[in-house]
């Protein structure tokens, strides 16, 4: 594809996302992806001898990437319905690259991070989707309706179970250099507990007719159903 309609190809597809918003529809544009857009503005930049700025990305990058997701939201038409444009961009950094400057800049402007894990689809976890490095800022923004339609305890239990991942990793990686035997049982039994979050209840398969969708209700069940498994004392001799 021509530099030029890569470039603007972004910009046409958030345009009519923004038409079909204004007639009261809820659109969803993912653009797939930003860093071929970004390399697109790249290459632009360099004929325009424009001046350049980290790993020859234009200076305005970051301007830029923010002004197309400020684009997205909900508004309310002149008829008084309501329309909204939810914006998913994929990021694809070279080497997997999470330190590059179009990934920098997206992660500073969304609300919601999911960073897929090149050592999970090797271990067949799917989605791929690494717990330990997708976040969403939602969370505390969306707390009365929790607390409204999950119970008080929702966001904090979340933020529990998020960490228990991360203690189960480090224990993870304590292991791969010492061996089974080289931690204590307590740890042990955290990371077993982890293992166990980790693969029944974040791991779905998208081709089971149970399993490809889980309503609110389902999952609220499911996740009291794993909270209570890992919040008991195991006593092992």
């Amino acid at each position: 594809m021509p530099v030029a309609a890569r470039e603007s190809s972004i910009y046409t597809g958030i345009t009519l996302g923004e038409y079909y918003r204004q007639m009261g529809y809820n659109v969803l544009v993912i653009a797939d992806s930003t860093s071929r857009w970004a390399q697109a503005m790249r290459e632009t930049s360099g004929r325009m001898e424009e001046i350049p700025g980290e790993e020859a990305f234009p200076a305005y990058l970051d301007s830029s990437v923010k002004n197309i997701y400020e684009r997205a939201g909900v508004i309310k038409c002149p008829d008084q319905s309501i329309g909204s444009l939810t914006m998913i961009g994929t990021v694809s950094p070279a080497g997997g690259n999470f330190e590059e400057p179009v990934t920098q800049a997206t992660m500073a402007t969304v609300k919601t991070f999911l960073g897929l894990s090149y050592d999970r689809a090797y271990k067949r976890f799917y989605p791929a989707i690494d717990p330990l490095i997708s976040w969403s800022r939602y969370l505390d923004q969306l707390k009365d309706w929790f607390a409204e339609n999950f119970g008080a305890e929702w966001v904090s239990d979340v933020k529990a179970m998020q960490e228990l991942l991360h203690q189960g990793d480090s224990i993870y990686q304590m292991m791969q250099v010492t061996g089974e035997e080289g931690i204590s049982i307590e740890d042990y039994i955290v990371w077993q507990k982890a293992t166990l979050l980790d693969m029944v209840f974040l791991q779905q398969d998208a081709f089971d007719e149970v399993d490809e969708s889980m309503p609110l209700t389902r999952q609220h069940e499911s996740f009291q159903l794993i909270k209570d498994l890992i919040q008991r004392n195991y006593q092992f001799k």
